[in-house]
């Protein structure tokens, strides 16, 4: 079993910063892709930032130059740093991650349980 934890949500106010932490645990073979998504109230979840194993970036054009994702490949661990805070990224953020648990299986995919992120006007 594999298990995404996040970590570092809150409440802050507009242009202020926070890091989200997102530690993957369990049977790990090797892990692909890492990404941030969130979701707001009413809304459908949306994808904020995807790195690759090799550190490749991509951003939603909604958070570039205010939120940076890294990863720690080392600690199965990424991160999302986010800056210059506005009240529409309120949302629950979720953790995600292409897992390999063992060397000939196929990739899956798992979601962490989400941490709230609420930015005040």
């Amino acid at each position: 079993q594999v298990r995404l934890v996040e970590s570092g949500g809150g409440l802050v106010q507009a242009g202020g910063s926070l890091m989200l932490s997102c530690a993957a645990s369990g049977n790990i073979f090797s892990i692909n892709d890492m990404a941030w998504y969130r979701q707001a109230l009413g809304k459908q979840r949306e994808l904020v930032a995807r790195i690759t194993s090799g550190g490749i970036t991509n951003y939603a054009d909604f958070v570039k130059g205010r939120f940076t994702i890294s990863r720690d490949n080392a600690k199965n661990t990424v991160y999302l740093q986010m800056s210059s805070l506005k009240p529409e990224d309120t949302a629950v953020y979720y953790c995600y991650a292409e897992v390999q648990v063992y060397s000939f299986t196929s990739l899956i995919r798992y979601w962490g349980q989400g941490t709230q992120v609420t930015v005040s006007s």
